[in-house]
């Protein structure tokens, strides 16, 4: 019976709770952002760089050389551009690029986003914790190497090297399946 005697009013109270209005006026809480665990910040943004692919395209050599480029080597850019429909872009040095940013303003530049083909919607998807990461990771590498070229307007030819990633052959999408065996 002692049991019924706390239940009870509960029941009551709950509801009216509720129907008072006892409830926050503040913004609910988005959602936590998962970030890397690791021993160091230096840790978790040498480790982001690396799977993110980052050296990819901001390390000259480091595909040809399966990854054993020398770290007195990486994220000091390209020369080689990026042609699309958008223009050309190229790589940033991102070891001088920490140099002359604040850790505030690397926060809000990944944020903001730039040109293809960087793979912004998944650098902005970081925590604030792996950017910052990421952040002090490379600034710790030290300023090395010259600027990456400017951007180049989709209508003007670039000067340097570069890929091309203008689709071609849009029209074989719309082929039927049999007719691309033949």
């Amino acid at each position: 019976m002692t049991h019924h005697r706390a239940i009870v009013p509960g029941l009551f109270v709950m509801p009216l709770l509720f129907a008072t209005g006892c409830r926050s006026d503040a913004a609910p809480t988005p959602p936590e952002v998962p970030a890397v665990a690791a021993a160091s910040d230096l840790e978790a943004g040498r480790y982001l760089v690396e799977i993110g692919g980052c050296n990819d395209c901001h390390s000259v050599g480091y595909i040809e050389a399966d990854g054993a480029l020398p770290d007195s080597l990486w994220l000091t850019g390209s020369p080689v551009g990026f042609r699309g429909p958008w223009g050309t872009s190229y790589a940033k040095n991102l070891r001088l690029t920490t140099h002359q940013l604040t850790e505030e303003q690397w926060v809000a530049r990944l944020q903001a986003g730039g040109l293809p083909p960087m793979p912004w919607p998944s650098v902005r998807a970081l925590s604030d914790a792996d950017a910052r990461a990421i952040y002090r990771f490379v600034r710790s590498l030290g300023p090395a190497g010259e600027l990456a070229p400017r951007p180049v307007g989709p209508d003007a030819e670039p000067v340097t090297p570069y890929l091309d990633l203008v689709p071609q052959h849009l029209d074989r999408l719309a082929a039927p399946a049999d007719s691309a065996a033949s």
